[in-house]
């Protein structure tokens, strides 16, 4: 009698886990650039929001579309799309964007020193902001 609650307790979660993982997968991709951005800040404030309380910051911004406005300190190119680094007054974080590759098109155009405004989505936080999918608002 136990081993066939147990054989059915691991079908039910086998099938929940098949379910979760299948609409996980299916998931709506966000498109960035045509989605209103949650939260505009700037970047000295959203690294300052980490450095303070990063589980607050987390709740906050994590998985939600940021518009952050900053100073360009870097532009590269790694495996073929686009890195634009935004200084802030913090001496060890900034806020790292990862563009999608039609904004990568666009960095020709960028110089160190400007000022910009990027949007994309927000992942989180090691020593750097780090934005994905993100796309040049202005310049």
């Amino acid at each position: 009698m136990k081993i066939k609650k147990i054989i059915i307790g691991v079908l039910i979660f086998g099938i929940v886990g098949v379910f979760v993982a299948y609409k996980m997968y299916n998931k709506p991709h966000i498109i960035v650039s045509e989605t209103t951005a949650d939260i505009s800040i700037s970047a000295n404030k959203i690294v300052a929001d980490f450095s303070a309380d990063e589980t607050a910051a987390n709740s906050k911004y994590l998985e939600k579309i940021i518009e952050v406005k900053g100073v360009i300190s870097e532009t590269k190119i790694e495996k073929g799309k686009g890195i634009i680094t935004l200084k802030t007054n913090d001496d060890f974080g900034s806020v790292l964007c990862h563009l999608s590759a039609e904004s990568t098109k666009q960095m020709e155009a960028l110089k160190e020193g400007q000022i910009i405004t990027l949007k994309g989505i927000c992942t989180g936080y090691l020593m750097d902001v780090i934005l994905v999918k993100a796309e040049i608002s202005s310049q």
